[in-house]
């Protein structure tokens, strides 16, 4: 089966159904692969706080559920399935779903988004979203005045650090090593703060909690020390994960040009990738801010450029769809 379209948007979190918003008021029919996790990682975050439109708050999959039912008001054609193979080396650009539907498409949003590495230890999946957070900019406001640990030891588990350690009573900032990964006036800093202690040579081992129901709260976290293989304890009401993401772009990074850690190269400020006609937006191309409003943003842009991308090509675009 082969369906033409002008508009084929990859993914389904706040970058995808945001640019299917655009796309659709601008006339371009699109179609959106929702792959396997529709919603994106906010759908495993229960309570957000900081996304406009919800003074008193919301939880991450009722917020997504209404920017994916605005998307499909607009216009937007939701199809479940995973993207399989892509062929960009000549438009119409070629997506093969679910290894058997192909979709040729004059053009291509990207937005497959980024997965935070976790620890994978058994505990860890207990209190993810309870306690156990990727993202202290997200949820980092929940534990004010409260005791909480930063696993990880480069720029960005510093950088979280010293964002907690401004609203946190107390911040361990836990690494495998004898010394840290981040840039050298990090470290200064995070060596300065009177709240932050760093425990090196420790990884852990379990996340301890409690369970009343549905309610689960982090009480602590046993570490392991790497040098002499002894065990401890410490009390923590929050741990954040900061040992890097992982971008989902395996199967376009024989077209698409990536940066070292797998990201999707843009021109700085847009959604261009180094294929006309291809973009990518939220945090497939976004190491940095990872924010489901940061995302929506790009998204925005990628729809937007769709569409004049479409224009300036009409002649050929005709011919195609």
């Amino acid at each position: 089966m082969t369906e033409s379209v002008k508009c084929l948007i990859i993914g389904a979190g706040p970058a995808g159904y945001t640019a299917g918003i655009y796309a659709s008021r601008a006339g371009l029919e699109p179609v959106l692969i929702e792959g396997l996790q529709p919603g994106g990682q906010l759908t495993i975050t229960s309570d957000v706080e900081n996304f406009p439109g919800y003074p008193d708050g919301s939880t991450g999959p009722q917020i997504m559920e209404d920017i994916r039912q605005q998307s499909i008001n607009n216009g937007t054609k939701m199809i479940g399935g995973l993207v399989t193979s892509v062929d960009f080396s000549k438009r119409p650009f070629q997506c093969i779903v679910n290894e058997k539907t192909t979709f040729l498409a004059d053009t291509v949003i990207i937005a497959t988004g980024a997965t935070a590495r976790w620890l994978e230890i058994e505990s860890e999946k207990k209190f993810k979203g309870f306690g156990v957070s990727a993202c202290a900019t997200c949820d980092g406001a929940f534990f004010v005045n409260k005791d909480v640990a930063v696993v990880g030891g480069g720029d960005t588990a510093v950088e979280e650090a010293l964002y907690l350690a401004q609203r946190s009573k107390k911040v361990y900032l836990i690494h495998r090593r004898d010394q840290l990964r981040a840039c050298k006036a990090l470290q200064e800093r995070v060596l300065e703060a009177p709240n932050i202690e760093i425990l090196w040579n420790s990884i852990p081992k379990e996340i301890l909690g409690e369970q009343q129901g549905f309610i689960r709260n982090v009480t602590g976290m046993r570490l392991a020390n790497t040098v002499d293989h002894s065990e401890y304890t410490i009390a923590v009401d929050g741990i954040f994960v900061s040992i890097g993401a992982i971008p989902a772009t395996e199967i376009f990074k024989d077209y698409i040009t990536l940066d070292r850690n797998g990201y999707i190269k843009t021109k700085p400020g847009t959604p261009f990738t180094n294929i006309p006609g291809v973009f990518a937006a939220g945090d497939v191309q976004d190491p940095n801010y990872r924010q489901a409003l940061t995302a929506a943003a790009s998204g925005c842009m990628a729809g937007i450029e769709a569409e004049r991308f479409l224009t300036l090509n009409a002649d050929e675009s005709n011919e195609t769809c």
